[in-house]
């Protein structure tokens, strides 16, 4: 370059696959203000010893479509660029050796239809045509996708750089960033060795460099180096080069070819963790020294698999280092830490397959100001306080590497780095048989073991040993009273002389309610979509407290910290760690509360959607008046320091009236009967109110704006193309969600989630009707409905009623 640039409209870090492929799209989008810097040579961290191999179907839609989109690109990069990729679509294949990895084969088979993907079932011996140097002895089926293929990771970010620069992106090599300056909190550019480029937008693709790099900042990205090997063969006779990339999960390993030979890799139970005191100065364009040791594990595996292996000459064990993340997604999106500071990093080792998608959606969120669609799956505000430490995030990643390959069970819990939050009643709960769950760190009741039953999750694609337990406290919840220990909700307060009107323009919902109201509501973007779905109390004049699931904290927070208009005198805070909560619910819920308050809480002096304070056992008690279940019941939000002594009391009171404890199982079973919907899976941003069955809770009868508003009366006037829907197959059908939907033989949508419902008796759905058309609930209820489940197609029944609806007589009285 003939001069360095003062100035810039972005600036990416980093020059691997994500960095450039976010620079060609945010070029393609007209932003020719774009400069990537790169430290060193372009692919010069990580992405030059990637595998490259390029798989599509995730268990979310939209990260499916992302990888889809990688395809695309790459069956059409070349052609436009003059420069090589090595990219060839030739399938992919995936092994099945056991019943149970058989039955994980062709429910990821459904998935893939419900997403719109080709996956065909294969017999062992058709399989063995599409790659004959395996042995198929043990196998008892495969998967063939065949839009799958492998790609150079030079060549392909080569690639788009060149594309990036064909559109005027400006890529300088041989330049490292020192630093990202700021100014009362705002992002003005970055120093560079070579001088200071003036920049409202940073991108972050740096890699295994990211999470220390973006701590400089103050920003939070949860990754860790971990070291990954690969072995390539000299050519083996039988090889060519149409074979299919082959993932064989039950021996851990993955193949694919190259120049005649094998490449061949995995994911071994014991992962090393890499530069656990820190990244070596000047490490670019490096592998690690070869571990023939520890690879070991893997050969044995695969020669079981390919006996050519045996005598096959080894041209190299590539050992390179790869960020890898606790839960096995990458990370994408703008800090909540920091305005304009956007990342993209943590691949996984599987950054070719993604880098396409990824920098488009990369570019449009920092074009757009959001994501093209819904990524909640890999969002950076996915993560939260526990991933601050890095020797936690560093042991959880090991567990998630070490699970890349294992079976993905449903409801399957991560062991590693627990207990990590626990609520005040751990001890106690856990010496009542409380089997815990984990989420954003927290240890949380799944299901309570009874009559000698240990509390442990055995896994199955069937009815799993705690079906029977999470029944009985389903029952009890039906019929008599349940405590739940939701300390773990995420919890916040808006205050100040604007706290009105900021949480006016948020919320959908109308919030301009008396002191004491509980509004439901939820949180929309542009497009109408639901960001937020959550409760709010009107605590004071000038005071909301806010409370939304455990998950979510960091999404959420952000969100209405962005949102507040700029100007107001409102004060968001964070107040999770100060309340726990406990949830008492059920037919006799208001018998219990009445033997330990003198308050009045019958349904004249505490109404449905209220609030108040009350006392018990010495404890000022927020008691909310809202069900997630169906039920009668009170969400108790108490100071931390009365949680036992609030529970003793609660449970002394309730035996005579059959209380017992219950978990998030029965919570989740009890909200599927109640139609009650969950954000992340029914509900989210690319699904609106009106579609979800929601519209009550928009405010659009009354003359006030909000975000969103535009989005949501277009929709009113024009109608919808999707629906949520409930659907009832037989008990015997187990849904775990993804299942196909089909209206009169044609797909129309899959589902977001399933369960079982105890008290029907059936199990239970929710999933979206679709069309290319507007649709009403009479086209709906209208159609005759089956549902794909492991590739067999099962009747079912559809809805748009709650299944379950007595206990609304009990909520309201």
């Amino acid at each position: 370059m003939s001069t360095f640039p003062a100035s810039a409209k972005a600036v990416i870090i980093g020059g691997g696959i994500v960095g450039c492929s976010t620079a060609y799209h945010l070029a393609k989008l007209g932003w020719s203000e774009v400069v990537l810097l790169e430290r060193k040579k372009l692919t010069s961290g990580t992405t030059f010893h990637a595998a490259g191999l390029v798989g599509q179907l995730r268990s979310n839609a939209n990260i499916t479509q992302l990888l889809g989109y990688s395809v695309d690109l790459y069956n059409t990069l070349e052609q436009e660029t003059g420069q090589a990729t090595g990219w060839k679509m030739n399938g992919g294949l995936r092994l099945a050796c056991n019943q149970e990895r058989w039955t994980e084969v062709k429910r990821q088979a459904t998935t893939a239809h419900s997403f719109g993907l080709e996956m065909q079932l294969l017999t062992p011996s058709e399989a063995k045509e599409l790659w004959p140097l395996m042995t198929t002895d043990d196998l008892v089926g495969a998967a063939y996708m065949p839009t799958d293929g492998q790609a150079n990771p030079s060549d392909i970010t080569l690639s788009l750089a060149k594309g990036a620069r064909k559109a005027g992106a400006t890529i300088i090599e041989d330049t490292k960033v020192t630093s990202i300056e700021l100014e009362d909190g705002v992002i003005k550019g970055v120093m560079t060795e070579k001088g200071f480029i003036a920049c409202e937008k940073v991108i972050l693709c740096g890699g295994q460099w990211t999470r220390d790099f973006a701590a400089s900042v103050g920003v939070n990205v949860p990754l860790v180096p971990m070291e990954h090997q690969y072995m390539v063969t000299e050519q083996i006779d039988g090889v060519t080069s149409d074979m299919p990339t082959l993932r064989d999960p039950d021996r851990l390993t993955y193949y694919k070819e190259e120049v005649g030979g094998l490449v061949m890799g995995g994911y071994e139970a014991n992962p090393i963790p890499w530069a656990v005191n820190g990244i070596p100065k000047g490490f670019h364009y490096t592998l690690l020294d070869s571990n023939f040791d520890h690879f070991e594990q893997l050969v044995e595996l695969a020669l079981g698999r390919v006996p050519a292996l045996e005598t096959a000459g080894i041209k190299q064990l590539v050992n390179g280092p790869e960020s890898f993340t606790p839960d096995g997604n990458f990370i994408l999106g703008e800090a909540p830490e920091l305005k304009n500071l956007f990342v993209g990093a943590g691949f996984n080792a599987y950054g070719i397959a993604a880098g396409g998608g990824a920098g488009m959606a990369l570019a449009e969120w920092v074009a757009k100001g959001e994501p093209p669609f819904d990524l909640w799956p890999v969002d950076i505000r996915r993560f939260g306080r526990p991933h601050f430490d890095t020797d936690w995030v560093r042991t959880r990643t090991a567990e998630a590497y070490g699970k890349h390959y294992t079976m993905a069970w449903p409801f399957e819990e991560h062991s590693s780095g627990r207990p990590c939050r626990k609520s005040p009643l751990y001890d106690k709960l856990q010496a009542k048989g409380a089997c815990f769950g984990e989420k954003l760190g927290w240890e949380r009741p799944n299901w309570f073991a009874t009559n000698g039953t240990e509390a442990k999750d055995i896994y199955s694609f069937g009815r799993q040993n705690w079906f029977e337990s999470v029944g009985e406290e389903h029952k009890a919840c039906r019929e008599a009273a349940v405590l739940f220990d939701q300390t773990s909700f995420a919890k916040f307060t808006l205050k100040g002389p604007d706290a009105e009107a900021a949480l006016s323009w948020i919320a959908a919902n109308d919030v301009s309610k008396p002191v004491g109201s509980l509004i439901y509501t939820q949180m929309l973007n542009d497009r109408g979509g639901i960001e937020c779905d959550l409760t709010c109390v009107r605590v004071a004049q000038d005071e909301y407290y806010i409370v939304t699931g455990t998950g979510f904290a960091t999404h959420d927070f952000d969100w209405i910290a962005r949102n507040i208009p700029q100007g107001m005198n409102a004060q968001l805070v964070d107040v999770t760690s100060a309340y726990a909560v406990l949830s008492l619910m059920g037919p006799r819920a208001r018998d219990i509360l009445e033997q330990v308050t003198r308050n009045d809480v019958s349904n004249a002096g505490f109404r449905f959607g209220t609030a108040q304070t009350i006392g018990i056992a010495g404890c000022p008690v927020r008691a909310l008046r809202v069900t997630y279940v169906g039920e009668l019941g009170w969400e108790l939000h108490l100071p931390v320091e009365y949680a036992t002594t609030v529970y003793d009391a609660l449970s002394e009171a309730g035996r005579e009236f059959g209380l017992r404890d219950a978990g998030y199982r029965a919570i989740e079973s009890l909200r599927l009967e109640k139609g009650y919907r969950a954000w992340g899976s029914d509900i989210g941003a690319d699904h609106t109110p009106a579609e979800a069955g929601l519209a009550w809770a928009v405010k659009l009868k009354k003359n006030m704006d909000f975000k969103g508003r535009q989005a949501a009366e277009t929709q009113r006037d024009n109608g919808v193309k999707k629906i949520l829907a409930c659907f009832t197959a037989d008990p015997g059908v187990v849904l775990s969600g993804r299942e196909t939907i089909y209206r009169n033989g044609e797909r129309v949508g899959w589902l977001t989630s399933g369960g079982f419902g105890y008290t029907v008796n059936q199990s239970i759905g929710y999933g979206y009707v679709r069309s290319p058309e507007p649709i009403d609930r009479a086209h709906v209820l209208s159609g005759e409905y089956e549902l794909e489940v492991a590739t067999e197609r099962v009747p079912c029944a559809v809805r748009l009623a709650p299944l379950y609806d007595p206990g609304m007589e009990r909520v309201k009285c």
